[in-house]
């Protein structure tokens, strides 16, 4: 199949937007958000972040005995470590010896893709996605640890694939569990759009046969699906627009929301999200360029929206911001 736009962009940046550091910006006060979603130059800068943080498709999960473990999109895995969400350091692949599982969709290539990272029950689950670009041959898999180091991940098979004749890409996925203890995952790039299926808890893969669509351009690009609870609410973040051109980014993050995980997703217009409905979270500006592939998190000072986003000499760079809610229930970054 044709390659995608972004993707012909991506196999060029990996290696080198990858490869240089910069600083991120200081994080700025945030306007007051009332009913209208805030201009691009009213965006604050990201916080304050140091050490090693040239990152792409960044997803945290909170340790139990403190800190946070992030894994992001690299060869076999990338992660890393922070005890403040300020300092980060590489913490080495999830598998140091190479995921050989995952060659027949990525053609025996070594970078894995948008990774998803969790932890309950005494045990770190981490989905992560193999595939080629512009292909929707593509699988996403599923590995578990009791420490989340590097080397001691455990591949747990194969969750969900999608072939050439399915309109979706099994890529980008997403772990939520409901407010009746249900677990579900969500992911897509492109094609028909964002998919959601049952999973089982007692195994960590497909529960039944049944999928949802949450989201979806008409074939244009969304991807990157991130839910969130809040106040009865789901959250369906995603993000629009062309990843992986380093500083030339169109990347941008979008939500909507709904009082059912599997939908209707409505943006703050009322627009469903399965006919291009979105609200602008966040866009370039100033030296921002291309945020997107969020995650967003509950943290003990603030709800926490992560994601990745390109500086003017096109590395790819990680941005930490607090998420804010106006009086409409409707997230803002600040």
């Amino acid at each position: 199949m044709t390659e995608h736009p972004h993707t012909l962009s991506r196999r060029r940046m990996l290696g080198s937007a990858l490869a240089a550091g910069a600083l991120a910006a200081t994080t700025t006060a945030a306007d007051a958000v009332g009913a209208r979603p805030a201009a691009a130059a009213d965006y604050p800068g990201p916080g304050h972040v140091t050490g090693d943080v040239r990152v792409h498709d960044p997803s945290f999960v909170k340790r139990p005995g403190g800190g946070y473990l992030i894994a992001h999109t690299g060869d076999d895995v990338a992660l890393k470590t922070s005890a403040d969400r300020t300092a980060f350091r590489d913490a080495g692949p999830a598998f140091p010896g190479g995921a050989p599982w995952t060659s027949p969709y990525t053609g025996g290539a070594r970078n894995l893709w948008a990774p998803h990272l969790s932890h309950a029950d005494g045990r770190y689950r981490l989905y992560y996605s193999a595939s080629t670009f512009g292909s929707n041959r593509s699988a996403i898999f599923l590995a578990t640890s009791t420490s989340g180091d590097s080397g001691t991940w455990r591949d747990e098979g194969l969750v969900i694939e999608s072939f050439p004749s399915d309109d979706f890409n099994a890529i980008d996925p997403h772990l939520e569990v409901d407010g009746q203890g249900r677990w579900w995952l969500a992911f897509g790039s492109f094609w028909s759009g964002i998919k959601m299926v049952r999973i089982d808890p007692a195994t960590g893969k497909r529960g039944d046969r049944v999928l949802h669509s949450i989201a979806g351009r008409g074939g244009d690009a969304v991807e990157a699906p991130t839910l969130f609870q809040r106040d009865g609410w789901y959250y369906l973040f995603v993000s629009f627009d062309l990843c992986c051109r380093g500083a030339d980014s169109t990347y941008r993050i979008m939500v909507g929301r709904s009082t059912s995980i599997t939908g209707p997703y409505r943006d703050r217009a009322g627009r469903a999200m399965t006919a291009g409905g979105g609200t602008e979270v966040l866009s370039g500006h100033g030296g921002v360029h291309g945020p997107g592939h969020q995650d967003v998190f509950a943290d003990t000072d603030h709800d926490i929206l992560a994601y990745h986003y390109y500086a003017d000499d096109g590395t790819a760079l990680l941005g930490v911001n607090w998420l804010g809610w106006d009086s409409a229930g409707w997230p803002y970054v600040h």
